[in-house]
C-alpha cells in the first residue's frame, strides 16, 4: 500500500495569476510524500452534445484521460455570482458526457478555494451538488475557504496565512487517507468475488 497516489487537480479559473491555480501548486508542496499532483488544463471548447458522436476535441480527450487515470481529485474554485465559474462548469459537463463513460465516477475529490469576503463558501456548496451528479465522492473536512485572497497572497504568489497553509496540509493528509481507504475497500471487494 505504499504506492504513490496520483491526484489530478484543476482550477476553475483561466486567469494567468489565478489564486486558485496557485492554491493547487501550494497543495502539491504540502502533500504527504505518498502523493503527487498533476495539474490539468481546463481551457476547453464549450460542451456541445453534437461533438459526442465524433472524436472528442483533443483538449477534452486529454482532460478526461487525466481525470480517468487519477486516484483522486483536487478542485480549486473561485466564486462567481454565488456559484462556480463557467469554465469549471464546462469542464464538469465534459466529465458527464458521453454516457456511460464517467471518468470522475467513484473518485474522491477535495475542494478548496480562494476568493472574496466569504472565501468561496457558496461556490464550494454548489460544486458539491454538481459533483454528486457525477457520482464523485467529496471530502467533507477539513475545508479550505480562503477569504480576501488579494490580502493573503503576496506579489510572488506566496500564501502568507499560516492557518490556511495548515488547513491545506490537513486536507491533503485527509485526501490521501480517504483515497487509500477506498482503494483498500475496493481491493477487499475484488478478493471476495473470487
Amino acid at each position: 500500500m505504499n504506492e504513490q497516489l496520483h491526484i489530478a487537480g484543476f482550477a476553475g479559473s483561466l486567469r494567468s495569476q489565478s489564486y486558485n491555480r496557485r492554491l493547487l501548486e501550494i497543495a502539491a508542496e504540502l502533500m504527504p510524500p505518498g502523493m503527487r499532483l498533476e495539474i490539468l488544463d481546463i481551457d476547453l471548447p464549450m460542451y456541445n452534445p453534437d461533438l459526442e458522436s465524433q472524436p472528442l476535441p483533443e483538449p477534452v480527450r486529454r482532460f478526461r484521460e487525466g481525470v480517468a487515470r487519477a486516484d483522486g481529485l483536487l478542485i480549486a474554485t473561485p466564486g462567481y455570482n454565488h456559484s462556480i465559474p463557467a469554465v469549471l462548469k464546462n469542464a464538469l459537463e465534459w466529465l458527464s458526457r458521453p454516457l456511460p463513460d464517467l471518468p470522475a465516477s467513484g473518485k474522491l475529490a477535495a475542494i478548496m478555494g480562494a476568493g472574496g469576503r466569504v472565501g468561496t463558501a457558496r461556490a464550494q456548496t454548489h460544486l458539491r451538488q454538481i459533483a454528486h451528479s457525477l457520482n464523485m465522492l467529496v471530502l467533507s473536512r477539513p475545508e479550505v475557504l480562503i477569504a480576501n485572497a488579494s490580502a493573503v497572497f503576496d506579489e510572488q504568489g506566496r500564501l502568507l496565512d499560516e492557518a490556511a497553509l495548515g488547513f491545506i496540509h490537513q486536507q491533503m493528509v485527509a485526501l490521501e487517507a480517504g483515497v487509500r481507504f477506498l482503494q483498500t475497500r475496493q481491493s477487499i471487494g475484488e478478493m471476495i468475488r473470487f
